[in-house]
């Protein structure tokens, strides 16, 4: 896996991509834990009971009509002292919409998402036009420094927690998901890594 693109974007890319947030602090030995597509009901609590057990914070990336859906789900992750982020109100792949309708869909999951101004796309992807105008209405664009491939059922939970293993540095923001299609893998794998995050030193916070 080493220089795998799949699991880290190399440095050069990362810092050609301007605008955005891909690691943390690089001065200390800090992770982060992010959780993206929830809350939902058949998931989140779950990933809230195992952060709870080792008492460790998170990042939570939520798509705008699940919080809708779900309000007690939000307020149970942030009176439990994890960060919300916007995913957009319908999960919305930026490069297939305007630039217009993208910000539109951003404000309408911020009306349910308590103004915060943490951002990450889904799917990663968005268009300069759009990163631009979410910079200018100050949100802090977050994309990820590995991605585990919890939402790709050819993955098992042994190689996520491998990928993390392997590719998590100082400010490393660790993606995984809080979805039904991820649900299994991720929290097999979750208990995993946060013990070997832990036994290795890494201090977990969120963004």
């Amino acid at each position: 896996m080493i220089g795998d693109i799949r699991y880290q974007m190399p440095a050069m890319v990362q810092w050609l991509y301007r605008g955005v947030t891909w690691r943390g602090d690089k001065t200390r030995k800090v992770a982060y834990l992010t959780f993206d597509d929830g809350p939902l009901p058949m998931v989140t609590p779950r990933v809230l009971e195992i952060l709870k057990h080792y008492q460790v914070p998170a990042t939570f990336f939520m798509v705008g009509e699940n919080a809708e859906r779900y309000p007690e789900l939000v307020q149970m992750v942030i009176e439990e002292g994890h960060k919300i982020g916007n995913h957009t109100f319908n999960h919305l792949k930026g490069i297939r919409v305007t630039t217009k309708d993208y910000m539109n869909n951003v404000a309408k999951a911020d009306v349910v998402l308590q103004g915060t101004r943490l951002f990450r796309p889904p799917y990663g992807k968005m268009s300069g036009a759009q990163k631009k105008a979410l910079n200018e209405r100050g949100y802090r664009i977050c994309l990820w420094d590995v991605l585990t491939h919890d939402y790709d059922a050819a993955y098992s939970s042994e190689q996520m927690v491998a990928i993390v293993k392997r590719y998590t540095r100082h400010g490393s923001i660790i993606n995984f998901h809080d979805s039904v299609k991820s649900n299994e893998r991720m929290l097999a794998a979750l208990p995993q890594v946060i013990e070997y995050l832990q036994n290795e030193g890494y201090v977990l916070e969120t963004l």
